[in-house]
């Protein structure tokens, strides 16, 4: 495995913080796929107070010669110039891109027709053991709320609703059988990977799990035990963050 920097900046960040390097030059080590759950991957910033440059996190990926594909799960709003064009882009940038519809949910919050103190329509909104807890006095309070919504000509919200669990765990599996694929890094911290990711621990293969501190599920963090590797993708801030936001600490540089 090569470590060959795609740009200037890169070289630099590099000569900066070895270490990191060197550890990444461990994890991709032999033949790696990346997957990229994005949904999961962009609201992490409200967390890190820092974002995730795909262009350059894309560059950074480039520089190690073993890694064979990156992959990019992400919806289309096809209402929505940004969207598309977040997409085009993506692709423009060598990721390869696995996308479909984003739905639009519309979620009614018309309470005319119900009593003050019915869940009827806060049940669309908080998980049954939850609502069952509430005092009375709270479920009126929120419908109340509701009805004020609804006085100001507001009877439902919109949900958007695109999620690629279903595909990221088959092209795992896929890659595994048919690519030749030695070690396996997912971008997300969702517990509906717990299933594929068994399993290629059980045949022996590396996994990896790029996430932040407090943004992966309680059944990600168990599979530890059974040998996945969590990564915090804070200690490469340097290399993917957004340029305006990048700051060389002194103990990266060590």
């Amino acid at each position: 495995m090569k470590f060959k920097p795609k740009t200037d900046r890169i070289s630099k960040l590099a000569t900066m913080c070895p270490n990191r390097i060197e550890e990444l030059k461990n994890i991709f080590d032999q033949k790696s796929n990346i997957y990229i759950d994005y949904a999961n991957v962009k609201p992490w910033s409200n967390k890190l107070g820092w974002h995730v440059d795909a262009k350059r996190l894309k560059q950074f990926l480039d520089s190690f010669s073993s890694i064979n594909e990156v992959k990019l799960y992400n919806g289309t709003l096809e209402s929505d110039n940004n969207s598309v064009n977040f997409n085009r882009n993506i692709k423009l940038l060598g990721y390869k891109l696995i996308t479909k519809p984003v739905k639009v949910m519309r979620i009614s919050i018309d309470v005319s027709s119900v009593s003050k103190n019915s869940p009827d329509i806060l049940k669309n909104f908080i998980r049954k053991p939850l609502l069952s807890k509430l005092k009375i006095e709270t479920v009126e309070f929120l419908n109340n709320e509701l009805r004020e919504l609804n006085n100001n000509k507001i009877k439902y919200l919109e949900d958007l609703k695109c999620n690629f669990d279903v595909e990221i765990g088959r092209d795992m599996l896929i890659d595994y059988a048919n690519n030749n694929i030695k070690t396996f890094v997912l971008w997300s911290g969702d517990s509906d990977f717990a299933d594929p990711i068994k399993q290629l621990l059980k045949d022996k293969k590396r996994v990896f799990l790029f996430a932040t501190a407090r943004r992966i599920s309680f059944e990600l963090n168990e599979l530890q035990k059974n040998g996945l590797f969590i990564y915090d993708i804070q200690k490469i801030k340097d290399f993917i963050c957004w340029k305006k936001e990048l700051i060389i600490r002194k103990e990266d540089s060590k």
